[in-house]
C-alpha cells in the first residue's frame, strides 16, 4: 500500500495553501484525498475540491454503509458541523501515494485506523498572532463573517493541538511557515526522501 502525507496544523498556519501548491506540483504522483464535511460551503470554495459538502442525512447513510474511517463533531455557534473521512477502495488496493489535510485528532484517528507505517506528518506550525490576523483577514472577506466560529476555533486549537498532543500522536518533525517558498521547498524534500 502507499503511503499518506498528512498535512496538518492549527487554523491559520497556511495549510490549505500550503496542501494546493503540493498537489499541484505532484499532480502526477500524489492522489488528492477529499475529506466531508456538513459545515455550509465557504466563498471560494467548490464541491469536491476542499471538502466533499454533505447534509445530515448523507453523513448518516455514508455512516451506515460503514465507509466512514474517521469523525469529529463540533458544536460551533452556528450548530453542529461534522468532518469526516470516507473509506474509498483505492486506499487499500493502490500502491499509489496519497496526501489529504485536517487536524491532529483526524489524524490520529486515521493512523490508528490504517497503520503508523502508512500516515507521513507535515506538521506547519506559524506565530499565534500571525495565525490570528490572516484568520481574520479570511473571515473578513466573506460573505457572511462568522466571528464567533472563528474566536472558538482559535481558542481550540490551543488544546486540540497541545504539546502533549502533538508528542502523543508521534509528530516530531515540524515546518515553519514564515516564508512559503522556503517552507514548500523543505516539504517536497521531505517528501522525495520518502518517495525515494
Amino acid at each position: 500500500m502507499g503511503r499518506i502525507f498528512y498535512i496538518l496544523g492549527k487554523s491559520g498556519t497556511g495549510k490549505d495553501t500550503i496542501y494546493k501548491r503540493i498537489c499541484s506540483e505532484y499532480s502526477e504522483g500524489i492522489e488528492r484525498i477529499v475529506p466531508y464535511t456538513t459545515r455550509p460551503i465557504r466563498s471560494g470554495e467548490q464541491e469536491g475540491n476542499e471538502y466533499h459538502f454533505v447534509d445530515e442525512e448523507g453523513f448518516e447513510q455514508l455512516k451506515s454503509e460503514g465507509r466512514i474511517i474517521e469523525d469529529r463533531a463540533y458544536n460551533t455557534v452556528h450548530g453542529l458541523w461534522r468532518y469526516f473521512t470516507v473509506w474509498d477502495d483505492e486506499l487499500s488496493k493502490s500502491e499509489k501515494d496519497f496526501i489529504m489535510i485536517g487536524v491532529l485528532e483526524s489524524y490520529v484517528s486515521i493512523r490508528n485506523n490504517l497503520g503508523e507505517d502508512r500516515l507521513i506528518p507535515i506538521y506547519i506550525e506559524l506565530d499565534d498572532g500571525v495565525r490570528l490576523r490572516r484568520a481574520l483577514d479570511r473571515e473578513m472577506s466573506q460573505a457572511e463573517p462568522k466571528y464567533k466560529e472563528l474566536c472558538r476555533r482559535y481558542l481550540a486549537d490551543a488544546e486540540d493541538f497541545s504539546e502533549e498532543k502533538i508528542e502523543a500522536a508521534g509528530i516530531g518533525r515540524r515546518f515553519y511557515n514564515d516564508d512559503l517558498e522556503r517552507v514548500i521547498t523543505e516539504i517536497k524534500g521531505y517528501i522525495d526522501g520518502y518517495k525515494g
